[in-house]
């Protein structure tokens, strides 16, 4: 399973090789990862930070909006993405993606932000809702030099603003911030490519991260998110039966039998480990009926919930 990536773990990833007091910095920048944002020059970070050049999958909290000028591939689900020269990327924590710049000479720019950035300053914006960060969105939009430029004035306009004193400057951050995803709505989805012979092992990687970053549940407040293949199919932007295909021959179960033995090991550890009535450990599952629940438990252990917890 792919450890979640937060904030707090990025900034000491990208500035440990230039920041002595990454601690501090942190202290004093990060509060408990609410309401973050903040700007960089990608030149920059390559120069004084050494930065990695390649992002591996995983999954982050963060999201992510990045100018590239230069030559990268861009690998998620099945699909596989070749810049050649501009491009401008709209990360979001549901889609892990794995980034590797195909070329040394890379430049432009990226943010970073929480959702509690966006949403602190716009009460009731729900930035998952929005097209561009949507599941099945193809997140990597091609882009000509004039467009290149007309973006890059936004984000020097962002590195000015946040090394201002003005008061008001992290509203006027947003600001620029919704006018980049309102320009990149607008645009259109680079076409991205099969890669058959790392595509099955990809997607097979990317739904075990989807299914397992779902538990485990912890209070009867928690409900499962994707209950059905093909809940997972549309958040990997594949089609149901491709998806079932792949798991089937990567792993010689569908895709229904991966989900539910999760849920069944899941559903024995609440049994045993906690004090929660059998409705209450049905719901967060995801069971809408609890004698759905019990037939779903005799199906895999022949014994009915009360009976399996004695």
């Amino acid at each position: 399973m792919m450890t979640p990536i937060t904030i707090k773990e990025f900034y000491q990833d990208i500035l440990r090789n230039c920041c002595p007091d990454i601690d501090l910095f942190l202290e004093e920048n990060i509060n408990k990862d609410i309401g973050h944002f903040n700007v960089f020059d990608i030149a920059e970070l390559y120069k004084k930070c050494k930065l990695k050049p390649e992002m591996p999958y995983n999954r982050r909290t963060y999201y992510k909006v990045s100018l590239i000028s230069g030559k990268n591939k861009v690998e998620y689900a099945d699909k596989t993405i070749e810049i050649e020269d501009y491009a401008i990327l709209f990360a979001s924590p549901k889609i892990p993606y794995n980034f590797t710049p195909t070329s040394t000479n890379q430049s432009g720019h990226f943010c970073v932000f929480t959702k509690e950035y966006l949403s602190k300053f716009n009460i009731g914006l729900d930035i998952d809702a929005l097209p561009i960060f949507l599941p099945k969105s193809n997140f990597v939009y091609q882009i000509n030099q004039e467009q290149f430029q007309y973006i890059n004035a936004i984000f020097l306009k962002m590195h000015s603003e946040i090394a201002s004193d003005y008061e008001y400057k992290y509203d006027l951050l947003r600001n620029y911030l919704m006018e980049l995803i309102h320009y990149g709505q607008k645009l259109n989805p680079m076409e991205p490519t099969k890669n058959n012979k790392t595509a099955a092992t990809r997607t097979t990687s990317l739904f075990i991260e989807l299914l397992e970053r779902q538990f485990p549940i912890e209070s009867i407040s928690q409900h499962l998110q994707l209950k059905t293949p093909k809940d997972y199919a549309n958040t990997l932007g594949v089609h149901v039966n491709h998806l079932n295909r792949v798991l089937k021959e990567t792993t010689g179960k569908t895709t229904g039998e991966i989900i539910g033995s999760r849920i069944f090991q899941e559903a024995k550890t609440l049994l045993t480990q906690t004090q929660w009535n059998i409705s209450e450990i049905a719901f967060t599952l995801g069971f809408e009926e609890v004698a759905h629940f019990s037939n779903f438990f005799k199906k895999h252990s022949n014994k009915s919930p009360q009976l399996f917890r004695g």
